[in-house]
């Protein structure tokens, strides 16, 4: 979809901070985090509602998942995560998943570009 904002970070015709790509999925920061570490996984190919997201590709996603909490538990050490589906209605009709990490206490929200140099190094 040529005007959607996903597509054009999976095309690199827009910038993200990736953190992970494979040719399923591209993984990237949250430009507007809730929490340090929120990160979002999206499918490369244009699906605009999770009934439309065949089972190899939610199974997928679900690997990643896994991979990345075991990343971001060694960098950031949060207490648990929170997941959440955007999908159809949102401002951004491209399906995705947030992984938002939280923390007890509560941590001052740092910059996308800083939480992603303590991720990748």
């Amino acid at each position: 979809m040529k005007d959607c904002i996903f597509c054009k970070i999976i095309s690199d015709k827009s910038p993200s901070l990736t953190i992970f790509e494979d040719e399923i999925v591209r993984v990237f920061m949250d430009k507007t985090p809730d929490n340090n570490g929120h990160i979002l996984i999206v499918p490369k190919k244009h699906i605009v509602d999770f009934t439309e997201l065949d089972d190899k590709t939610a199974v997928h996603i679900n690997h990643i998942v896994k991979k990345l909490k075991t990343i971001l538990d060694e960098k950031l050490n949060p207490e648990g995560y929170r997941f959440i589906n955007n999908s159809g209605g949102t401002h951004i009709k491209h399906y995705h998943l947030h992984m938002v990490p939280y923390y007890i206490p509560k941590q001052k929200i740092e910059s996308p570009k800083t939480i992603y140099e303590k991720i990748m190094h």
